[in-house]
């Protein structure tokens, strides 16, 4: 008996069978499974602008296979449009809604399976979430990345409109420069064109054996290719219904030290370390920090892209692909390669297809960018539970640094210093309040590091929050400081002119004060009210967790 029978057959489910005939129905549908595609196309991200088409090639796969495919939609928010005002604290939170939404329709509509077609950001993680959760059959089938844009005969990505933002307000550009950059930046839908949040997680989906090799690269703008591999998509669902393969058949905790291990390999973004353990977490799987660093630890760096790198996605697409970068990594048995997939093989399996083509994008594992990974764990007397940076996108000069903090307790705060040259060689930005529960939604600050960098500060001056940073940020940007100001953790206790010890290679963060400085403190801390008081993000600042566990949603509660 399958779970759509629940809604189809029996005397007591004419009404149901009404419903459905006025859908379009036939007599011969209600004996084959109910597929859910879970359509995020909109109009608001480029990323999820085209969704439509892959949704069309995923339910001719669905329909080839036997199955009945029923569309539905799931919210997305551009990060972009968000960023660097309080539109942002809805994004993190986002993912809990994606998640829970799928739930409920899935759940309540008794789909026997599921297609996911996000692209970017939070959505990708909320519909892994929910697969894990539910653990019905599901697939993932993303849109793919953004070609990067071309100006001056370089190619450039939404960090280069970012950044030039800064050379603007520093005068280094003209008004006319800036606009030729905004202009170029973005010129095809899809996620956006570096190694961000949305193509990391597109990369890792891969990876982790829920999607299909090419998911993370092959780029929108190949529209044969990527409608090709959503019909593929659409047929593999069939196959993993009738072989009851499910999520959590797949996301293994071997699967998640693969994704670690590939996220570390190409640098991904630090916003990675937030939903890998919401994911397991989903899937009753923990993933400590002090994971993350073990496998960096072992883990070379073989892949620069964009903002550390000059390559984009387009660029490791044509070298091989994740596939390669894995089989690179399997050469010094990085990669557990019997983990099951959503092709129906062996990791392992999968990587005999695979073949290095372009040494200069996908280093050789014997010639690697360096001996760790691209994404560090950082702990001291400012983040007892860990912090994270992506050490692959800071200057090594940058690596080490001894300086003042300027504390903000915003955003905001911290961005009208910047742009009021405020901020000097040498210091340590700390923005706080900004984290999880004290945002609430743990803010993306991709216009403070940007805005630095473009004013030609990004090799001088050092930024730590605990709330986190864009997948297109560069720099010493340190994110997810564990415990956040708000739950008095000692970046709450910072004053300005206190001196921050920053030592990446040793993984090592630190305030130069003695814990008899730090008691005393801390007994004068007032805990600041609530920001939000009301509506969704209100009951999120009440719910949400740690960053250092994900920042996930409380699933237990007090009677």
């Amino acid at each position: 008996m399958r779970r759509s029978d629940d809604v189809k057959k029996g005397s007591t489910r004419a009404a149901h069978r009404s419903i459905f005939y006025s859908l379009g129905f036939t007599g011969e549908d209600f004996d084959k499974p109910l597929i859910g595609i879970v359509n995020a196309q909109n109009e608001i991200i480029p990323g999820h602008l085209h969704l439509d088409q892959i949704a069309k090639a995923v339910k001719e796969g669905v329909w080839a296979g036997g199955g009945v495919p029923m569309e539905f939609p799931a919210i997305g928010v551009c990060d972009g449009v968000v960023m660097g005002h309080d539109g942002m604290k809805y994004s993190l939170a986002s993912r809990e809604l994606v998640a829970d939404s799928i739930e409920a329709v899935a759940c309540g509509h008794r789909f026997d399976a599921l297609v996911l077609i996000p692209n970017c950001d939070k959505i990708v993680p909320g519909m892994l979430m929910a697969a894990a959760r539910l653990n019905i059959p599901a697939i993932i089938a993303s849109g793919g990345p953004m070609l990067a844009g071309r100006l001056n005969k370089q190619n450039i990505g939404i960090s280069n409109a970012f950044e030039a933002a800064g050379r603007f307000e520093a005068g280094l550009i003209s008004e006319a420069e800036l606009t030729a950059v905004e202009k170029a930046a973005c010129p095809t839908c899809g996620s956006c064109a570096g190694m961000y949040t949305a193509n990391s997680m597109n990369c890792l989906s891969e990876a982790i054996g829920m999607a299909l090799p090419g998911n993370g690269t092959i780029p929108a703008a190949y529209t044969g290719m990527r409608t090709a591999l959503s019909r593929r998509a659409g047929q593999r669902i069939m196959h993993l219904l009738r072989e009851n393969i499910r999520p959590r058949d797949i996301m293994t905790p071997d699967a998640f030290k693969n994704a670690i291990a590939v996220d570390m390999a190409v640098g991904g973004s630090t916003n990675t370390v937030l939903h890998l353990p919401a994911i397991a977490h989903e899937a009753g799987i923990e993933l400590p920090l002090s994971l993350f660093d073990q496998i960096a630890r072992r883990t070379p760096y073989l892949v620069s892209l964009s903002p550390g790198g000059k390559h984009f996605l387009q660029d490791l697409d044509e070298a091989g692909g994740i596939q390669a970068v894995m089989k690179e990594l399997n050469k010094k048995k990085l990669i557990a390669i019997g983990c099951l997939t959503v092709t129906g093989k062996k990791t392992g399996e999968n990587l005999k297809a695979a073949e290095n083509l372009d040494e200069e994008i996908i280093h050789p594992i014997g010639n690697p960018y360096r001996s760790t990974g691209g994404i560090a764990i950082l702990r001291g007397n400012l983040a007892a539970d860990g912090a994270v940076v992506k050490e692959s996108a800071v200057d090594p000069e940058m690596l080490v640094h001894t300086g003042p903090a300027r504390v903000y307790d915003s955003e905001d705060a911290a961005i009208e210093a910047i742009l009021g040259k405020k901020i000097k060689k040498g210091d340590v930005v700390v923005i706080r309040y900004e984290g999880p529960k004290g945002g609430p939604g743990m803010r993306e600050m991709l216009n403070p590091t940007s805005v630095l960098s473009g004013m030609g500060m990004g090799k001088e001056v050092a930024l730590l929050t605990d709330g986190r940073f864009s997948g297109a940020t560069r720099g010493a940007c340190i994110g997810h400081v564990s415990p956040e100001a708000l739950e008095g953790g000692v970046i709450g206790l910072l004053q300005d002119g206190d001196i921050i010890e920053i030592d990446i290679p040793n993984r090592k963060l630190a305030a130069k004060l003695s814990e008899e400085e730090i008691n005393r403190r801390r007994a004068g801390w007032i805990k600041p009210p609530a920001k939000i008081k009301s509506g969704y993000l209100a009951r999120y600042a009440h719910l949400v967790t740690s960053a250092n566990t994900g920042a996930v949603l409380k699933d237990t509660f007090e009677q």
